[in-house]
């Protein structure tokens, strides 16, 4: 079982939230007294460093320690970050407003007497947490529970995660539009409900799991921020209701259910307790039933990929049955052997620790994955968008994207959904008459056979966003460097066929078509 879980204590959290504060207990404070070295290896999981020079913070024969003063910083990230025992009066000083004693009526830690030479240990990880959205930058604090680097075992199987890398990750691909309801759909510790809070009205966090949501209303009382937390599977709690906005980092992974793979861990934060990808699916297939006319659902999921079976047709018939706009980015692809190993990891089971049941789980997960033929596991970003009252399905777009990515990206997937929708509105008559202008993060790049004058080869890229890079003909080329606001695209496929000594109309047939793609992208706008 799990350590315990956080007390909310409306007298404690304003004192402990400002007590976090001016010990600069935050994402840069703790970098800062880290250094750079232990900060980029505790980024990598690796606590080691860290833990070299936590340790020599807090001991008593180093300089600051001398005169009785430790730094708070190294209290409070040796303690809630790495798992150390500190001491009650350093605590007490790190904290001096709730104090080791507040500190344990809210769940946080466990002190092994009153003496102020007695330990403490921290019974949950909080940390500070900082992050840039489509809305800005934030800063919060997050209590999770304590991971197998604190530890140096196994999780849970209710453990609740803070924010990993996933949620990291959904919460920039996120559209901050401005809306009245968002529901955050297995919210666990609450980081997308708390990101949601900065753009809605109002938030609905749901979760199948008693203790995350326990841990979501603590970090948001900590946090200052209302939330509707509501417990059940799936969409359950919400039934019947609208949101204009969904976001779900779901339990997407595709952990075995053949028979001999109850031996395998199942944590409640990851496994959903369905076969294959029929999570995800199901997922993709009901949103709408939540979704107000125009509303968006944004979440992340892993897809199967078999033979003879195209990973687009698969993901693509979902969207179809499903009835909903719909732009998938699959951002990675893992071999049903890198699949297995990642996810048996991610749980703490390691071959060094624990060799028998790393080699079980590793079989459970190729037998699986072989009785359905699965070659590979994708995962991505999925956008959904539910059409707009007397309007119908117009978006279906399947992607790969494997390279970097500007973040936050949820302004950019934002602006794309517009400018889909400004060009389904036009047909090329239309666009021809319009004015277009190269948005400025957009570049040109020349390749050159050594020795001539004119490029064989131009790439027009953009910086921001996916940072797609488009091979241009001449007569794209020319139209983009060309397109200030001031001519319309007609006029300037006109003056580039006269240049060119080609007739319009054909050169507005090849055109046209690469303009949209621009605009859809983002190299061009209105």
């Amino acid at each position: 079982m799990s350590l315990g879980e956080p007390t909310i204590d409306p007298r404690l959290l304003p004192l402990l939230r400002d007590d976090l504060a001016a010990a600069s207990y935050t994402v840069d404070g703790v970098e800062d007294f880290l250094g750079p070295l232990a900060a980029a290896a505790l980024h990598r999981e690796q606590a080691v460093p860290a833990l070299r020079v936590a340790r020599a913070a807090l001991d008593d024969a180093t300089g600051a320690a001398s005169s009785g003063t430790k730094d708070p910083r190294a209290v409070l990230a040796g303690l809630f970050l790495l798992g150390l025992e500190v001491r009650r009066a350093d605590l007490d000083a790190a904290l001096p407003g709730v104090g080791t004693d507040g500190a344990a009526r809210l769940g946080l830690v466990a002190a092994a007497g009153n003496g102020p030479d007695d330990g403490v240990r921290a019974l949950l990880d909080l940390r500070p947490y900082a992050a840039a959205d489509a809305a800005g930058p934030v800063t919060w604090w997050l209590a999770s529970d304590l991971g197998e680097l604190a530890t140096g075992r196994r999780l849970a199987g209710d453990h609740v995660l803070g924010a990993g890398g996933a949620s990291i990750t959904l919460a920039q691909v996120t559209m901050r539009t401005p809306v009245d309801r968002v529901l955050d759909l297995g919210t666990g510790c609450g980081i997308q409900a708390l990101h949601a809070s900065r753009h809605a009205q109002s938030v609905v966090g749901t979760d199948i799991s008693r203790r995350a949501l326990r841990f979501a209303e603590f970090n948001a009382a900590l946090d200052g921020v209302s939330l509707d937390l509501r417990e059940g599977s799936m969409l359950d709690p919400v039934a019947g209701e609208q949101f204009d906005l969904v976001v779900s980092n779901p339990p997407f992974v595709i952990t075995p259910r053949t028979p001999g793979s109850g031996t395998i861990p199942e944590y409640e934060y990851r496994d959903g307790g369905r076969a294959g990808d029929d999570l995800v699916r199901d997922l993709i297939l009901n949103v709408g039933d939540v979704l107000a006319p125009g509303g968006v659902a944004q979440m992340l999921g892993n897809w199967e990929h078999r033979p003879g079976e195209p990973w687009t047709e698969r993901v693509g018939a979902w969207l179809e049955e499903a009835g909903l706009d719909g732009w998938v980015v699959q951002r990675e692809v893992l071999d049903p052997a890198e699949y297995a190993e990642t996810w048996i990891r991610d749980g703490g089971t390691t071959p060094e620790r624990e060799p028998g049941a790393w080699a079980a789980s590793y079989e459970a997960w190729l037998d699986d994955f072989a009785t359905r033929d699965v070659e590979a596991v994708g995962f991505g970003i999925v956008t959904l968008r539910k059409p707009a009252e007397g309007h119908r399905v117009s978006l279906r777009r399947l992607e790969e994207h494997t390279g970097s990515v500007r973040q936050p990206l949820g302004g950019h997937l934002a602006a794309s959904l517009a400018a889909h929708d400004w060009l389904a509105a036009r047909d090329d008559a239309a666009l021809a008459s319009s004015r277009l202008a190269v948005a400025p993060d957009v570049t040109e790049e020349h390749y050159l056979t050594p020795g001539a004058e004119d490029p064989n080869v131009v790439i027009v890229r953009q910086g921001d966003g996916l940072g797609r890079g488009i091979q241009a003909s001449t007569g794209l080329a020319a139209l983009v460097g060309a397109s200030d606001g001031e001519l319309t695209v007609g006029q300037l496929i006109g003056a580039i066929a006269s240049l060119f000594e080609v007739p319009a109309g054909d050169l507005a047939g090849e055109l046209l078509p690469a303009v949209r793609g621009l605009v859809r992208d983002g190299f061009l706008v209105p």
